[in-house]
């Protein structure tokens, strides 16, 4: 075990044998707010912002688009605040994501809807917030978007997302730019041309450009380039049907962050400067004008920021059938608040956070407290012989899809977030009670339903 400065965020340090995160001790935290608990380093999220924006306009200048942060990753009111006030944009996929950002006051121009089955209430609202695209993800969307934008009156602009046939080097559930998904239209099919046709025939829509996404936690510049040359072999035959080219290319988002050691997480300047070199190269080999290039960043902007605090309940050796012993280490929380390891087997690295230890480290696995022989948060890692309960464990890089992803599996009410800065700490989402949960539950009387 040992702390790992390329997977903690940028303002956590070891001092006198603690883990400290933006001058907070972990320990101090605990005891404020409890565990388990998310600790949002502040600084390091608008770093990350402002990295992501400053790489986007730097590679690509004046056709430099939007940086929509990927609202799924995390988001809260004071989180859409940071963004908003970094000056990005926000891609949010239903109408609680876009609530959240409303409730910030952010600018609906900065907004786009997603999603692969938007509801006409997700819809309505997002036309009558003002969005500034709604993202098309199937022919029925076509006709939806464009009626109920009609309703109100307006054009409506959006883009189309594309299926490139792009096999993105990760995990089956989070690849989505193959063929057999369920988002976006087929380029190879000729899907995508009807698609776009469709749109160019509504009334109430106009079509601005194409959309894509290829995955999740991708390291490689090689998938986002393939799917831009497809995209751009796509805007190059629209020109020819229709006589006119499309003004926008959204790569979406996808890139990498590290979870343990060896990993690095993508660096946004090597990002842009491959795919800002292809998207050049590529438009003058169909003469195109060079798009707008928009990005949606979540995961790299958010995952590395935010750190994971539990609490050490039990431990118990089990002997292994080869004779070996493995340590359980039970903590408070589990697959309640991180899903993604029994999800597809995600990795994550932990230490013991709030003294440093002289003992040998065992073979051990970081299990929750949940009725499931699946809620493991790390399988197999080496600590310290002497965790015991009442220590605190730090699992990092937790900021995308912990909390988002939450929930209430045996009543467990989902964790506290909190945000520190410059040896202060604030709660920005507050931990969920057993009232909380109880006040869902109803008892009425029957009714006749015909």
């Amino acid at each position: 075990m040992k702390f790992l400065p390329n997977v903690f965020s940028i303002n956590s340090k070891i001092v006198a044998g603690q883990l400290n995160i933006a001058d907070c001790k972990v320990s101090s935290l605990a005891k404020e707010f409890g565990t388990p608990l998310f600790i949002i380093d502040e600084n390091d999220f608008n770093y990350r912002l402002n990295a992501w924006k400053s790489a986007l306009e730097r590679h690509f200048g004046a056709q430099a688009g939007s940086v929509y942060y990927a609202s799924k990753s995390f988001i809260s009111v004071e989180v859409a605040k940071w963004i908003s006030s970094s000056g990005i944009g926000i891609d949010v996929c239903t109408a609680g994501e876009l609530a959240v950002a409303l409730a910030a006051n952010f600018d609906p121009s900065k907004i786009e809807l997603h999603g692969n089955n938007k509801s006409e209430i997700e819809i309505r609202a997002a036309i009558k917030a003002g969005v500034s695209k709604i993202v098309i993800d199937s022919h029925q969307e076509i006709e939806r978007v464009n009626r109920l934008a009609n309703e109100a009156g307006i054009i409506q602009n959006v883009l189309i997302r594309l299926t490139p046939g792009v096999e993105a080097h990760t995990h089956e559930f989070i690849s989505t730019a193959h063929e057999d998904v369920k988002f976006g239209f087929s380029i190879s099919s000729g899907d995508a041309a009807k698609a776009a046709q469709g749109v160019e025939q509504a009334a109430n829509l106009r079509l601005n450009g194409v959309h894509c996404h290829i995955g999740s936690q991708i390291f490689e510049s090689e998938g986002f380039e393939m799917a831009a040359t497809r995209l751009i072999e796509f805007l190059s035959e629209f020109r020819d049907r229709n006589g006119r080219e499309l003004a926008e290319l959204d790569l979406g988002g996808g890139y990498g962050v590290a979870y343990v050691e060896g990993e690095i997480t993508y660096d946004p300047d090597v990002a842009m400067s491959a795919i800002a070199s292809l998207v050049k190269v590529q438009t003058t080999k169909h003469k195109l004008a060079m798009p707008v290039v928009s990005i949606e960043p979540g995961r790299a902007i958010s995952a590395p920021t935010t750190t994971t605090l539990y609490e050490v309940g039990t431990t118990k050796n089990v002997t292994l059938d080869d004779g070996g012993i493995r340590r359980y280490i039970a903590v408070d929380g589990g697959m309640s608040d991180n899903i993604r390891p029994a999800l597809y087997g995600a990795q994550y690295s932990a230490i013991l956070a709030n003294r440093t230890s002289t003992q040998s480290a065992i073979s051990s696995r970081l299990v929750g407290k949940h009725c499931e022989s699946g809620d493991i948060i790390i399988r197999e890692i080496d600590l310290p012989s002497d965790i015991a309960p009442g220590d605190l464990i730090a699992t990092p890089a937790t900021g995308a899809y912990g909390r988002s992803m939450a929930s209430n599996y045996n009543h467990m009410p989902r964790p506290a977030v909190i945000a520190v800065k410059d040896g202060t700490a604030r709660l920005i989402v507050r931990r969920e009670t057993q009232e909380d949960l109880l006040g869902l539950d109803v008892s009425e009387q029957p009714r006749t339903i015909n």
